[in-house]
């Protein structure tokens, strides 16, 4: 494994990833490890490229879903004239 120093971390970005450790409940160190991960769209638990969506999976209340699922049922419709 290799060892990484980052110099030059303005206070805005260290105060972000003071709240994002903290809202995560882990160390520094797992917080900037999980944040690059994600960043680049790596996935070392499958050991596969993803697309980065994984992190909005379950955040949608019972509303918002049912709100979505109004607004694109539209997509859900087949026109049979276009299908000749």
């Amino acid at each position: 494994m290799k060892t990484l120093t980052i110099r030059n971390v303005t206070p805005r970005l260290a105060d972000a990833l003071e709240k994002e450790k903290h809202r995560l409940g882990t160390s520094m160190n797992s917080t900037v490890l999980h944040l690059l991960t994600e960043s680049l769209d790596l996935d070392e638990r499958s050991g596969r490229w993803t697309n980065g969506l994984e992190r909005f999976a379950g955040t949608w209340t019972e509303e918002e879903f049912e709100e979505f699922e109004r607004n694109t049922a539209v997509f859900n419709v087949i026109d049979e004239e276009l299908w000749k």
